[in-house]
């Protein structure tokens, strides 16, 4: 069966070709246009058909279809849009189609494209466009009517016609760019970028038999720890399928604005579709994207990005009163004003509450927060990083039963242990350095030093024998090495222990310093008052150790 409809583009072929029949380059973007003409035809389901091996593809919808006028005043008129009809659908869908220039990607995207289409109870009308033929018909400047459409083969079309009742299937023959991506790439893609099947139960998408459902996510959903929602924004994917959330936050911020963001564990969780392409936060108007990665256009150069997706809503771009999108239809004029009111309102109310958040939920569970916020400083968050990763070996081991009590008394050490480590860490690196200042000066032992020496040797033989030790502990055979800092700091100031120390100096603050630093050492928790005299000790010796290390013989 053919056709014998004579049937022509409604414009200039000059138009047409000027208008721009190849800006829409890639493969997804053509899908996501014919799946949203689906939409706003009213379709109940959609059927994706793709044959990588041929290099084609076959859309077939049940929607409401098109006569005969409808496929020449309507469908080959550019430039006409549904909405001139009403904002919705008979369905009550919002029209994703504005400017009636969207087929284009469908028109240009394949060396032939054969649209067949019928209303209920009524017969097929459509025909072909052989692009290599409207190219040539371009060239000699036809008038839309000396170029009519190929014919359709229903050869071609047999195996989808069956039980079509009504609705629309056109056939894309050789895509100029090939179809690059694999059915499970194509699974993720449409249930990520056109979630209208996830979003309205009433509008189901299938591709190559099987249906897409939110599960086409659930690799993602699996790595997602915190999600921040905007307006209360209603998903099946967070309400269903997010359900290894370890925080969620709902943000009420001025504005049609809806959506959410989320964060995975580690940023190459967002590359889900491929390795070198990740997803990011998208900017969706009346159910289709315009702009992928928004936050690209609001940097925060904090390490917080990379670990973000999600979806920003805002049909406000879309009032039919200025034409917000680039030519290619693929993202918004930088410069809009209603734009650039947007991303000012995401920066304040939405950005800036998830850096802070994300630091502070990170840190809570476990996990190295932004080096970049300063509500810790540099040693401070060295130390919470270094208590995670031993802290974490204790928990998440579903083989203990107590394992939640287990998790809060962990939980219950974090502040001790963030002053604690970094504590250690001091006197580490601070005696160390006087044990070097010591051997690079040639000190001599004083008595009550070596005396002090030999009881600590002696504990450590006695200590080893009992633990049946007979390896080598200290790394080093210096006798300085079993000496702390008061008995170190009396050797560099050349006092006595039995003396009394009447001018400050290093071995003053060192006698300050002892009692609360072997409490430290021996991992105590420190009282409060403890903590700020250990570090206003700290810092007068560190002060000194400075001075110390500044002399040269």
């Amino acid at each position: 069966m053919q056709n014998k409809d004579k049937f022509s583009f409604e414009i200039s072929l000059s138009v047409l070709n000027h208008l721009g029949r190849n800006l829409y380059r890639s493969f997804v973007t053509v899908l996501g246009e014919a799946i949203s003409n689906s939409w706003d035809a009213d379709a109940e389901n959609v059927w994706i058909y793709v044959d990588k091996e041929k290099n084609s593809f076959v859309i077939k919808d049940d929607g409401i279809g098109m006569s005969r006028e409808d496929f020449q005043n309507k469908f080959l008129k550019i430039g006409y849009s549904k909405r001139k009809e009403g904002k919705t659908s008979a369905r009550g869908r919002p029209y994703i189609g504005a400017k009636g220039i969207g087929k284009l990607a469908l028109l240009s995207c394949a060396d032939r494209i054969a649209i067949i289409s019928k209303i209920k109870e009524g017969k097929y009308v459509g025909g072909t466009i052989d692009n290599s033929e409207l190219t040539d018909a371009i060239k000699q400047d036809l008038a839309p009517d000396k170029y009519p459409l190929g014919a359709w083969d229903s050869q071609i079309f047999k195996k989808y016609t069956g039980s079509h009742k009504q609705g629309t299937i056109i056939y894309f023959e050789n895509i100029k760019d090939g179809i690059k991506n694999n059915i499970d790439y194509l699974k993720k893609i449409i249930a990520l970028y056109f979630r209208f099947s996830l979003l309205d139960n009433s509008f189901n998408i299938f591709l190559n038999n099987k249906k897409i459902t939110i599960k086409c996510l659930d690799k993602l959903a699996q790595k997602t720890e915190f999600v921040w929602i905007i307006n209360e924004y209603k998903d099946p994917y967070i309400e269903t399928i997010l359900t290894k959330l370890r925080e969620k936050k709902v943000l009420k911020i001025e504005g049609n604005i809806k959506g959410f963001i989320a964060s995975v564990e580690l940023p190459r969780d967002l590359k889900i579709i491929t390795a070198q392409e990740k997803i990011g936060v998208d900017l969706f108007v009346n159910g289709r994207l315009r702009e992928k990665d928004i936050l690209k256009h609001i940097p925060t150069a904090r390490v917080v990005e990379s670990y973000l997706y999600g979806q920003i809503h805002f049909d406000e771009l879309d009032d039919n009163t200025v034409d917000r999108f680039t030519s290619s239809r693929e993202s918004i004029v930088a410069d809009d004003p209603k734009y650039k009111e947007l991303l000012d309102n995401l920066r304040t109310s939405v950005v800036k509450v998830i850096l802070e958040d994300w630091d502070k939920w990170r840190i809570k569970h476990k996990e190295d927060g932004d080096p970049e916020n300063k509500r810790f400083s540099d040693k401070e968050r060295k130390s919470i990083g270094l208590y995670n990763a031993v802290s974490r070996e204790y928990i998440h081991q579903d083989d203990l039963p107590n394992e939640k009590k287990i998790k809060s008394w962990v939980n219950d050490l974090g502040d001790d242990a963030r002053y604690n480590f970094v504590s250690y860490a001091e006197c580490f690196i601070s005696e160390n350095l006087i044990r070097k200042h010591i051997q690079e000066k040639k000190t001599a032992l004083s008595k009550q030093a070596k005396e002090e020496i030999k009881k600590y040797q002696s504990q450590e033989v006695n200590s080893k024998g009992r633990g049946n030790i007979s390896i080598k502990i200290r790394k080093t055979d210096s006798e300085l090495s079993y000496l702390s800092m008061d008995g170190l700091a009396y050797l560099v100031d050349n006092k006595d222990k039995t003396a009394p120390l009447k001018k400050a100096c290093l071995a003053r603050d060192a006698d300050e310093y002892k009692p609360i630093r072997d409490a430290l050492m021996h991992t105590a928790l420190l009282t409060d008052v403890a903590k700020q005299k250990l570090t206003s000790v700290y810092e007068n010796i560190k002060g000194r150790i400075k001075t110390l290390l500044s002399i040269r013989k």
